[in-house]
């Protein structure tokens, strides 16, 4: 594979930092075109018609910014493989006989620019995933689930409950779907809270060994200086012995002038 040329990479650097924060925003306004159609149902034909035309409005963002990327980048091939999210983003809402494919693009479209951010840090980035993983898988099978026979998610309120105990694995048992989309989402939930929340645990235990060893190495230091003041004391104190003791010579001298 060829590599990437510098005229090649600073104009593809250069594209996505001028599109990162409109992308981000272009998202967020995603979460909410997706999120109200669901927390409101008896919304007016007219809004929910807006949502879903913003839903493909900011979807024609990415695939253009896609698209962009794309032709800046000389070995195209090597660019699609190496950005699968990205790829997947674009195609999903194509193939979306299934609702759930608008959840899995969003997830896809604002994780693959948020990742972009180098101010962002692995901690908050995973927190933040977390957060959006319960909020919007909680909504997604609010919607496969509600007014379903013998369904016992019904409200906002259930589904983010019983996201929250799936995520976790707690698991009570008191609320569970009933449909077969329903229980896809539950499998991908279950196992995407675990990856994210080890993820989580795993930096915080990072984050205590590495105090840890900024707290040995401040004491190692503390230790060195203390040897060191030691040494010095004990070359003073050799110095004044040496000095009392040629004054001590002298004077037996002066005293003695044989």
């Amino acid at each position: 594979m060829a590599r990437m040329s510098a005229s090649e990479a600073t104009a593809r650097d250069r594209w996505e930092r001028r599109t990162q924060g409109p992308l981000l925003a272009l998202a967020v306004v995603f979460a909410v075109a997706y999120a109200y159609p669901i927390v409101q149902p008896d919304a007016p034909g007219g809004l929910l018609t807006a949502c879903r035309i913003a839903n493909w409005a900011v979807w024609g963002g990415f695939a253009l910014d896609y698209a962009v990327r794309l032709w800046l980048t000389e070995d195209r091939l090597r660019f699609v493989r190496s950005n699968p999210l990205a790829l997947l983003a674009v195609v999903l809402p194509l193939l979306q006989p299934l609702r759930l494919l608008k959840l899995v693009s969003l997830l896809l479209l604002a994780g693959q620019r948020a990742r972009l951010a180098s101010q962002v840090r692995v901690t908050t980035y995973v927190a933040g995933s977390c957060l959006g993983l319960l909020v919007f898988g909680a909504l997604a099978v609010l919607e496969v689930e509600r007014g379903k026979p013998g369904a016992s998610i019904h409200t906002l309120g259930d589904a983010v409950w019983w996201a929250f105990t799936t995520m976790t694995t707690v698991g009570y048992g008191d609320m569970a779907p009933t449909t077969g989309l329903g229980r896809v989402l539950a499998i991908g939930l279950m196992l995407s809270g675990i990856a994210l929340l080890g993820v989580v645990t795993a930096n915080i235990a990072a984050w205590f060994i590495a105090r840890f060893e900024m707290d040995d190495e401040e004491e190692r230091r503390q230790t060195e200086a203390i040897f060191a003041l030691t040494e010095e004391v004990r070359a003073l104190r050799a110095e004044v012995a040496a000095l009392a003791s040629g004054s001590v010579q002298e004077r037996s001298a002066e005293l003695d002038p044989r």
